[in-house]
């Protein structure tokens, strides 16, 4: 196997994902201050909407997609013990993503696509911002091909062999994320490109929101992906133990990849482009998604309690104290799952069709997505750069204290973030604003809160200085990493057998494909069989 060559891939797009990662959390900074109100010099709505834009964008679709390829490529190559499937195709998909992320970036930095990190029209973008999203998204579909390539070639080469863990969910992301991403990419394309260049006067909003619905919320578990990836074969090992289940693991991967898709339109819920029974089907898949997580949630904290009682735990909740804190990939799990269980309550809330009336487009929802997303699995990504970079560049990580202090910093910003925002959220303050200029006896209600989401969000903005600085530094530590393996936990039961539809991938496609159809088929061909009306473009 080729190690240099799969790990210089990986590092060079981890390290454009996590500089746009740095990038977007100043920007956040400005965005927590402007909005805020208490310094009235930097208000500007337009500032502030391109910064939105941006820091979605940034956060959302670049620092994901290559945190995902460059770990996907390394974990396959590790777990699979064989070469990147076709170096030069991997290599020109890295490069399609980077022209498409420069692209968008222009408009973005110059104020010409602030239409937010959903782009809804009515509001319009100047027509590089949709050509670049949608060639970053093209591009990932390189990895998606190379990932299903190399399980395939495996498998023949191991025929009856038990494809290792890690692998199988990676290459159930990749599944998972090219046939959701059809659905932003068919809007971008035939809608949204068109519309800005001048070809045609109007867009339907319903069939655009429709088809983003069905990318929307899908895209949440292309992002956790590695987060769980990492919690159930690379956790166990660094805390000591093994894995609790191995079979349960593969039964989440699959859960993910079946039940994430048709479940977008409770994003829908207040719209009227589409039946409420639709919008009760979806909500039904929505709740279903709380399985496989609660499955991570019980095998990951029985690992952990497995490794516990190894290391000499004693008592009932004596192993809690005996796990190796000092290890970044145990402490950032431990983090990673307590905001799972403050944002996945959050959750069920948002996922109601009756109790998602009360929150609905308010602060509440930003609080949930922060803490779900930049909470959980941004952590975790934390968790995974210090535990690869020693492996990938050959040096040791320049400072353990410094890379504890900065993950526990992200947890204590995020939580001073989040939980005022879900508070002002049930208080009625919207979202989607830049400014609030409302009844100041209401307004000053919140100011204890908007000076505390301040706070949080210049803790955040500390944390992930510290996050590039310890990650850049070790590029030039002068003391090698003892040992470039990666270290995947065993199964606490060694896997005799697997069922083959544990042990593949093909199946669960096809059900996924008609899954899929069943959920979106009429939704999106009803806008073809009636009479719609399109929408001229707005601006912020």
């Amino acid at each position: 196997m080729d190690h240099t060559d799969s790990a210089r891939l990986s590092l060079i797009s981890m390290w454009v994902g996590f500089i746009a990662f740095l990038a977007a959390a100043i920007m956040g900074v400005y965005q927590v201050l402007e909005r805020s109100g208490l310094i009235p010099a930097i208000e500007s709505p337009a500032l502030y909407f391109a910064s939105v834009s941006t820091h979605g964008v940034l956060m959302g679709f670049v620092l994901t997609t290559f945190l995902v390829v460059g770990f996907g490529y390394y974990t396959a190559t590790t777990s699979l013990k064989q070469p990147v499937w076709n170096k030069p195709l991997a290599w020109f998909g890295f490069y399609i993503c980077i022209t498409g992320v420069l692209m968008a970036a222009v408009p973005l930095l110059t104020g010409q696509a602030s239409v937010l990190y959903t782009f809804y029209p009515p509001l319009k973008a100047h027509p590089a911002f949709y050509i670049g999203a949608t060639l970053l998204v093209a591009g990932s579909w390189v990895w998606c091909l190379e990932m299903v390539m190399m399980m395939t070639i495996w498998k023949r080469a191991h025929p009856g062999d038990t494809v290792p863990l890690a692998m199988y969910g990676t290459t159930a992301n990749a599944i998972m994320w090219f046939i959701t991403s059809l659905g932003v990419t068919l809007e971008a394309i035939f809608q949204l490109i068109p519309w800005s260049l001048g070809l045609i006067d109007t867009v339907d909003v319903g069939l655009a929101r429709t088809l983003f619905s069905w990318t929307l919320h899908a895209i949440v578990y292309f992002w956790l992906f590695p987060a769980y990836i990492a919690m159930y074969t690379l956790l166990p090992k660094a805390a000591g133990g093994k894995l609790f289940s191995d079979q349960m693991g593969r039964v989440a991967f699959i859960m993910l990849l079946v039940f994430s898709i048709p479940i977008g339109f409770h994003h829908l819920y207040m719209d009227p482009f589409q039946a409420a029974g639709w919008k009760f089907l979806h909500m039904i898949g929505t709740f279903m998604v709380a399985v496989p997580t609660l499955i991570t949630g019980f095998t990951i904290i029985a690992s952990l309690e497995v490794a516990g009682r190894l290391r000499g735990g004693k008592g009932l909740f004596g192993w809690i104290a005996a796990l190796p804190w000092s290890n970044p990939m145990v402490t950032a799990a431990g983090l990673g799952l307590l905001m799972l269980t403050l944002g996945g309550f959050g959750g069920m809330i948002n996922a109601s069709y009756s109790m998602n009336a009360m929150v609905h487009n308010t602060q509440w929802v930003t609080g949930h997505f922060h803490l779900i997303f930049a909470g959980t699995t941004v952590i975790m990504y934390f968790a995974i750069a210090y535990y690869l970079w020693p492996k990938m560049t050959g040096r040791r990580l320049y400072s353990n204290t410094l890379a504890l202090t900065q993950l526990w910093l992200w947890f204590i910003g995020m939580l001073v973030l989040t939980l005022p925002w879900h508070y002002l959220g049930i208080a009625g303050q919207p979202r989607r604003i830049s400014s609030t200029p409302y009844d100041p006896v209401l307004v000053q209600q919140w100011d204890a809160s908007e000076l505390a989401m301040i706070v949080g969000g210049l803790i955040l903005m500390i944390s992930a200085l510290m996050l590039v600085y310890v990650l850049a530094r070790t590029h030039g530590n002068s003391q090698q990493e003892a040992s470039l393996a990666v270290e995947y936990a065993e199964p606490l039961h060694p896997v005799l057998r697997i069922p083959p539809l544990l042990n593949g991938l093909a199946f669960w496609t096809v059900l996924v494909v008609v899954y899929m159809v069943a959920s979106y088929g009429y939704p999106i061909l009803q806008f073809f069989l009636m009479e719609t009306h399109g929408t001229v473009p707005w601006s912020i």
